[in-house]
């Protein structure tokens, strides 16, 4: 098939993308627009930057070339970084699909779908719909962000000790549950970076890359080894802390006779009132609810009264003491 009888159909298969369609480049996932289209280029803006780029025709042909003598696709990796969206582009033609797992560009028999154009992103009405996702790490951090707003944290020495407490708790628990979640983040995207290259999101980047663990062998298949070689096993011995523990319940020995001790105070949580979080939480979210609808005199007053009581509850006043119930516990 001539080019120019491809070129006009893709140029129609662009100019009926949605106004806001999201398209992404396969290898490094940069998202961009279409910003216009005119019969020699289509421009082009990444969404991380302001700037227009061009894509022009020519460039489009040679591609379209490049996949027609390919033998099983046309390798990704063989674009330079900037050309990606000519593929992503050229994959909207419904001969031609990108395989963005295996890095390929191919001409097919049969009209495809690209995997890289998302036309859910960024719209008004799907801000406006937002739901809460019901994970730790969000609920933690809306907690979070409200005790930041109601206290200065760039004075931490002029705040008071219950509010250091709750601060100190709070990102305590956003630290744990976003490194769970940062973990299994990791290990879905780990398929997605292809030959170790950059893959871009419009906060940062990320990389495939390999470290090296090691493990010695059985001890004594070492020693033998190094034995072998001509190293002694005086060289190699070290004193085994575990061993000196048990040294030290069977004499009369004590710590400072053997460690060189060095001690340090620091501040550790104790326990979370999940109660009082939840009860916190509910009242944030029904004042974040009520921001975006109709909101009532009743509401806003059932919400100062439980702030009201919370506060009461999480003070601290000097020679009284509560017993909170912690996590786990039974009543």
């Amino acid at each position: 098939m001539p080019f120019t009888s491809s070129w006009h159909t893709l140029l129609d298969r662009v100019e009926n993308l949605p106004a806001d369609a999201t398209l992404i480049t396969p290898l490094g996932r940069r998202s961009f627009r279409i910003t216009d289209v005119q019969e020699q280029r289509v421009l082009i803006e990444y969404r991380d930057d302001s700037g227009t780029i061009p894509l022009q025709r020519e460039q489009f042909e040679t591609l379209y070339d490049r996949v027609g003598e390919a033998y099983n696709g046309f390798d990704l990796d063989r674009l330079p970084a900037d050309a990606e969206p000519y593929a992503t582009v050229l994959s909207l033609h419904p001969r031609f699909e990108v395989d963005d797992r295996e890095g390929t560009l191919t001409e097919t028999d049969a009209p495809t779908d690209t995997p890289l154009v998302d036309v859910r992103l960024a719209t008004d009405s799907d801000e406006e719909s937002r739901e809460a996702p019901d994970i730790d790490v969000y609920s933690d951090a809306l907690l979070l962000i409200d005790a930041l707003e109601r206290h200065d944290p760039t004075d931490l020495a002029g705040m008071e000790t219950p509010a250091l407490v709750n601060l100190y708790t709070l990102l305590s628990d956003v630290q744990r549950n976003a490194d769970d979640l940062r973990h299994e983040v990791r290990e879905v995207l780990l398929d997605r970076p292809h030959h170790d290259q950059p893959v871009h999101g419009q906060y940062g980047s990320v990389q495939r890359t390999t470290r090296r663990n090691r493990s010695l062998k059985d001890g004594e298949e070492v020693l033998e080894t190094l034995d072998a070689a001509g190293i002694g096993r005086e060289r190699v011995l070290s004193v085994d802390r575990s061993k000196v523990d048990d040294a030290l319940e069977v004499t009369d020995l004590s710590e400072s006779d053997v460690y060189e001790i060095d001690e340090s105070e620091y501040v550790r949580k104790a326990e979370v009132d999940e109660a009082v979080k939840q009860s916190r939480l509910q009242g944030l979210k029904d004042r974040l609810a009520a921001a975006d609808g109709a909101e009532t005199d009743d509401l806003q007053q059932e919400i100062e009264e439980l702030e009201a009581c919370i506060e009461e509850l999480t003070s601290f006043e000097s020679g009284r003491t509560f017993h909170t119930r912690s996590r786990g516990e039974s009543g």
